[in-house]
């Protein structure tokens, strides 16, 4: 059996070069604030996986995903090993656009933080009179740059992406960043109204497009994880605070309150961790984590 290396390793992520596709294997490692923690998140990478499998066929009729398979035994030999199976995904190659697609529906994090400021997230002027993790009249779109690893990515206007993208594919800038907002408005509706059902708040959510060889615009990367998300415990959601969480929260509270972290999370808090992912998985889903 052939050993492949990656041909390019992200925080969380490794891409296999598969000749016409791409093998997208979601590692157990978790990052915050943009640094890959020294601990390893069992299952992980599976939930990531699997889930984004759930929402790309859920939302196949708004857009197309790259999604191929996350069936093991379509992909080379190499790849049915245990450490592969389940967290692993058959994928479209796609030409990514440059641009990190986040969308707010409620307001929160870094958002809130603006707003107390000055009543504006990301340059958009809001209501006043909102409380902390309150619902936004409606969902926003802030785009990002998309940053390497180590550095961090750079909020901008809706504006400035249409000249990101104007400089990457002339006379297309303005097209493109229109369906990116369109699209990732319409995504993040569906699919909050639908986690609401299920008990769980989509408070805000990333997304990455690319385009396919005939120029269409397709969802790429992952999609509506615990890790692109903030998923918020409906029961007993009240604003005016911040909320429990299924995502990463609880591993970012740990970590700024215990500043000498060198970087590592006790077993404790990486076990409620991935409680939360798997608790997750299960309300969106209606069952439990197979693999």
């Amino acid at each position: 059996m052939t050993e492949l290396k990656p041909i390019k390793e992200g925080k969380v992520r490794e891409i296999y070069d598969n000749g016409d596709s791409l093998i997208m294997v979601a590692t157990d490692r978790i990052s915050c604030f943009d640094v890959i923690l020294n601990n390893k998140i069992t299952k992980k990478g599976t939930v990531l996986t699997q889930m984004s499998k759930f929402w790309f066929d859920m939302t196949k009729d708004i857009l197309p995903n790259h999604m191929i398979s996350v069936d093991v035994n379509d992909m080379p030999e190499f790849f049915r090993q245990e450490k592969f199976d389940g967290n692993s995904m058959l994928c479209r190659k796609l030409r990514m656009l440059p641009i990190e697609c986040i969308v707010r529906g409620y307001i929160t994090g870094s958002g809130w933080a603006s707003y107390k400021e000055n009543g504006t997230v990301c340059g958009i002027k809001l209501p006043e009179g909102l409380k902390e993790s309150d619902k936004l009249p409606e969902p926003i779109y802030t785009p990002s740059t998309k940053a390497e690893i180590g550095d961090h990515d750079e909020n901008i206007s809706y504006e400035q992406s249409i000249e990101v993208l104007e400089k990457e594919f002339p006379g297309k800038g303005e097209e493109y960043a229109t369906k990116l907002r369109d699209c990732t408005i319409a995504l993040y509706k569906k699919c909050a109204e639908y986690a609401l059902s299920k008990g769980i708040i989509i408070a805000d959510t990333k997304f990455e497009f690319g385009l396919d060889e005939e120029g269409n615009v397709v969802i790429g990367d992952e999609m509506l994880t615990p890790d692109s998300s903030r998923f918020w415990p409906k029961e007993g959601y009240e604003p005016g605070h911040s909320q429990p969480s299924f995502d990463k929260q609880f591993a970012r509270d740990w970590l700024k309150a215990n500043p000498d972290n060198n970087w590592t999370l006790p077993k404790d808090i990486a076990d409620k961790t991935i409680e939360g992912y798997l608790h997750s998985y299960e309300m969106l889903t209606g069952k439990p984590l197979e693999k």
